[in-house]
């Protein structure tokens, strides 16, 4: 019986690897993954938001009625002596921002966020049917 053994693990044409081992492709690796579900109540955008604390976020509605999610960063790793100076201090930045177009029937003035385990959740809540069609309401006076 002969047994096959692939001895070399680099099995793609070396144009693959030219394609995919880019710097452009490094820099979409740092992107956040983004997930957005929709139930019958809600809409939820996930975004993967790893080492992010609640501190790093922010949430708006801009001027075109888009939801905007940013997130940004800093970490400087400090160490104080005197007797050397720095050869080399690490220190890292991130900054990410997004907008996505709201639907027509989330209702703005109730949307939730949280960060939990990594991850942005922000909770976009529906309007019924009803209230979309009729957006009248009764203005008590004063």
């Amino acid at each position: 019986m002969t047994t096959l053994v692939r001895r070399n693990q680099n099995w793609l044409p070396s144009i693959f690897n030219e394609i995919f081992d880019n710097e452009w492709m490094e820099d979409a690796k740092k992107v956040p993954a983004v997930n957005i579900k929709e139930s019958k109540n809600e809409y939820t955008v996930d975004v993967a938001a790893l080492g992010m604390e609640k501190e790093d976020c922010k949430i708006s509605i801009d001027e075109h009625n888009n939801l905007v999610i940013s997130m940004e960063k800093s970490k400087e790793n400090k160490t104080e002596d005197k007797e050397y100076c720095y050869l080399r201090k690490e220190f890292s930045y991130s900054k990410y921002q997004k907008s996505f177009i709201l639907p027509e029937d989330v209702d703005v003035d109730k949307i939730e966020a949280k960060v939990q385990h990594g991850i942005l959740s922000v909770t976009l809540p529906k309007i019924s049917e009803t209230e979309r069609r009729n957006p009248q309401r009764v203005i008590d006076i004063q």
